[in-house]
């Protein structure tokens, strides 16, 4: 079953049945040391998956929940294995969607929610990209509108030292650390072994076809090697001559929002790139935050 957030489609399954996460991971050709997200309906349940609920997640569960942050925490025993990627934490979010949340509460328990899409490609932001990706007997689709924020979670880490953003997402370290009162690091290191979130892999949100990512003189000159035959996504540089431009919103909040639907378009083109006007992150800090996340997943689009 597909499900609907207020960030991207989620493929639901049982999160405490190993065989209900196992055929997640086969049907979206996942691989398996990546660690899948359990959705919960309150701060309550995601208690049960848990070792220690502290103070810190006690604090980010009454700012953020619902909403688009999930939170890595010591895992129960009750959660499988196959879930963390053989990791030992496990993160949990409670979703901002009346439909979903509904879901989860008739439910009565979690749901892992991996993107709703064949694993590596565009993350679905509407029920029609879902249908597009999966076979009606493969997948039963909740139809709950379009994602409105419609880029991934923010992912806090608060297992092991200190408080660390493993996912950028729209709610930023600086908000973050203001709710904790304390210090938070961005974790962009490289990433060996067990991941520790999803959305970690060097390549990931990618459409079928080349993408690339250019500013100033850059965009005309990836226009012309591909010689008429690509499409275009600009938000504020003047648009060259090209088989198709999309014109994407050149506030943060709205550009994450259009992101994947406006790449999902240009990908249905097939052309021979998709070129990519690079944002520079500007304005106050949570536009910093949204431009910074938006960066992450455009860049490992490109990858």
């Amino acid at each position: 079953m597909a499900f609907p957030t207020e960030t991207v489609y989620g493929l639901g399954a049982d999160a405490l049945s190993e065989q209900a996460v196992r055929a997640v991971f086969e049907l979206k050709g996942r691989p398996a040391q990546n660690p899948l997200i359990v959705h919960v309906a309150d701060a309550e349940m995601a208690k049960r998956l848990v070792t220690h609920w502290g103070e810190d997640a006690a604090a980010l569960a009454k700012a953020y929940w619902p909403g688009p942050l999930s939170i890595v925490l010591p895992k129960a025993s009750i959660v499988p294995g196959i879930v963390t990627g053989g990791g030992l934490n496990v993160a949990v979010r409670c979703p901002d969607h009346p439909l979903t949340l509904e879901l989860l509460r008739e439910f009565g328990g979690p749901l892992v929610g991996p993107s709703a899409n064949l694993s590596g490609r565009l993350s679905p932001t509407a029920a029609e990209h879902v249908k597009a990706a999966f076979a009606p007997q493969q997948v039963l689709v909740l139809d709950g509108g379009p994602c409105r924020v419609g880029i991934e979670s923010t992912v806090v880490s608060l297992a092991g030292s200190g408080v660390r953003v493993l996912r950028p997402g729209i709610i930023g370290a600086n908000a973050i650390a203001k709710t904790l009162g304390k210090g938070v690091t961005y974790d962009d290191g490289p990433r060996f072994g067990v991941l520790e979130s999803p959305g970690l892999l060097p390549s990931h949100y990618a459409p079928a076809a080349r993408t690339v990512l250019a500013k100033g003189p850059g965009i005309a000159a990836a226009v012309a090697a591909a010689k008429g035959d690509a499409v275009v996504l600009v938000h504020g540089a003047a648009a060259p001559s090209a088989r198709r431009v999309i014109i994407l919103p050149a506030i943060a909040v709205d550009y994450a929002s259009s992101l994947y639907a406006a790449m999902r378009e240009a990908d249905e083109c097939h052309p021979s790139v998709i070129v990519v006007e690079e944002p520079t992150p500007t304005g106050d800090e949570d536009e910093r935050a949204v431009w910074h996340a938006v960066l992450d997943r455009l860049r490992r689009a490109a990858a």
